[in-house]
């Protein structure tokens, strides 16, 4: 009985040892071997899969040399080699010789990686959402996974009690706190300049400590305290979980308890935590009757009871405190750096072409004078969105996006096998001369004349945002938050490029200055309203 008992268990063991050893053979060889067989027969072209880490070690080591040193500042704005090499590099050799166009693949590890530029494919990849859902990051419990994470009927419902933050008039009702966190900024700026009439600055730091601010003040208004050491905790967790998705993903890593490991869910529990005080005060509060706050946590709530009121038979409607936690923090990871990017190279570029520094002042001071910024004048000022339009479209944000597939899809005359990525080069399609002209990469706000259709002749050619119905929901957010920022900035100074200013774009979680933006402030001096 003994040794019947005793086989059976080395039996199971066995069996255990075998099933194992046939999943990590799987995983790592014969999955990633029959994709790759299956994109080739697709058109696709790309590396052949090398075992485990694909194509991560010398899309590394192109990305350390391309960091290595700055590149030349020059009209010509062709940044992708610097930012994306590897990308860069798959889709001119692999992509100019295939049937499908320009798409191609790399290898993330064992996972196959389809770079998709085409504008006809682009457009159904965001329109039909639902077949190719967001690719939901290792480490998302962790970041947020508030509703860009969701899918199907349950981003529907969580996207119809977010929208009412983001209305135009609730926008309007934040202007004073975009306006009390951009005069701290100005204030700071004019008594480093105010001494000799000029000065030298790094302004990247000062950007990101404005979007910050904003953030804070229009995400948690009175708990502004409590909200800015949260958004600090968030930061080190995203520097964090960035370092963790640049290796290889083992399936089940993100629980071994390694130092990196506990430490983001110690920072975790923490923000956890600190959140949910703050959103059951502030559910007291509006359950109270007490007066309404325009902050985004205070709209949030405020839709989200009035939906629980409306189906309250129904437990699938409303969110959770736990979903409230995520989009929290989503507010944060979506807003953080988003302005701040889009202001700094706004910033450069206008220091490196001052013709156009001098047209988008003219406008402001026509508009506004020395007056005060206000959100109807911020709408028609038409010189500055044509070249905030221009330096997303050079410099966006995100130079990549990414979606996924669960099971085979259609794309077009394309059929992707299920397991594969698919990536949405931005900054390839945004350079792209078929679709922009010779000029693509020139810094031209002049093409914006006649807004976004007219330039992309109504092909899905320009995406900064995103695309379709799940476009970044902050859009007029980041938009108003920075036309107000310039708008002050070139009320109170010019600037130029300093001669220490190292052009050196770089990806880390948004495309940012490598070595910062050194320009040179001069102050300009304010006569009655100037127009």
């Amino acid at each position: 009985m003994e040794v019947s008992v005793a086989g059976f268990a080395l039996s199971v063991v066995l069996v255990g040892l075998l099933s194992c050893s046939w999943s990590v053979l799987n995983w790592v060889w014969l999955r990633p071997k029959r994709l790759e067989r299956l994109l080739r027969q697709q058109g696709f072209q790309g590396n052949s899969y090398k075992f485990f880490y694909g194509d991560v070690k010398e899309s590394s080591a192109m990305l350390r040399e391309a960091k290595s040193k700055p590149m030349k500042l020059s009209t010509c704005h062709d940044i992708a080699p610097r930012v994306i090499p590897f990308v860069h590099r798959t889709v001119n050799i692999h992509g100019e010789h295939n049937n499908a166009g320009k798409n191609s693949f790399t290898w993330l590890g064992p996972k196959p990686k389809v770079n998709i530029t085409n504008p006809e494919d682009l457009k159904d990849i965001f329109t039909k959402y639902d077949d190719f859902p967001k690719l939901a990051p290792i480490y998302k419990k962790l970041l947020a996974a508030g509703f860009a994470t969701d899918e199907g009927e349950k981003w529907a419902r969580h996207r119809k009690i977010i929208n009412p933050a983001f209305h135009m008039e609730k926008l309007k009702s934040m202007l004073p706190a975009f306006h009390q966190s951009c005069n701290g900024m100005i204030k700071e700026w004019e008594s480093l300049v105010s001494k000799e009439g000029s000065c030298e600055l790094d302004v990247w730091p000062s950007l990101q400590s404005l979007s910050d601010d904003v953030l804070c003040r229009t995400s948690f208004g009175s708990s502004y305290e409590e909200g800015k050491y949260i958004f600090e905790l968030l930061k080190e967790q995203a520097v964090l979980s960035i370092k963790a998705l640049q290796s290889v993903n083992i399936p089940g890593w993100r629980f071994v308890p390694t130092k990196m490991n506990k430490k983001m869910m110690l920072i975790d529990k923490e923000i956890k935590c600190l959140l949910k005080g703050i959103i059951n005060k502030r559910e007291e509060a509006i359950k109270a009757g007490e007066p309404s706050k325009d902050d985004l946590l205070s709209l949030l709530l405020e839709s989200n009871l009035k939906e629980i009121h409306e189906h309250r038979n129904n437990k699938n409607f409303g969110l959770s405190i736990e979903e409230v936690i995520e989009d929290c923090k989503l507010f944060y990871f979506a807003g953080q750096e988003t302005t701040a990017v889009l202001l700094v190279w706004t910033m450069i570029l206008l220091g490196q072409y001052q013709n156009w520094q001098t047209c988008a002042r003219e406008e402001v001071l026509q508009v506004f004078g020395s007056n005060k910024p206000d959100f109807d004048g911020l709408t028609h000022l038409k010189i500055v969105t044509m070249i905030l339009r221009e330096v997303l479209r050079l410099y966006p944000a995100a130079v990549v996006i990414s979606r996924n597939t669960y099971k085979e899809t259609q794309l077009g005359k394309l059929s992707l096998p299920a397991g594969v990525e698919i990536s949405l080069p931005i900054l390839l399609v945004h350079h792209d001369e078929e679709l922009w002209g010779d000029d693509a990469k020139e810094f031209k706000p002049e093409r914006f004349a006649e807004g976004v259709s007219k330039v992309t002749k109504g092909q899905l050619s320009y995406f900064p945002f995103g695309g379709g119905p799940r476009v970044c929901i902050g859009q007029n957010f980041a938009m108003i938050e920075t036309k107000l920022a310039l708008s002050l900035i070139l009320q109170h100074f010019t600037f130029e490029l300093s001669p220490s200013y190292a052009h050196a774009p770089s990806s880390i979680a948004s495309l940012q200055p490598q070595y910062g933006a050194h320009l040179i402030l001069h102050q300009r001096t304010l006569i009655g309203n100037e127009f």
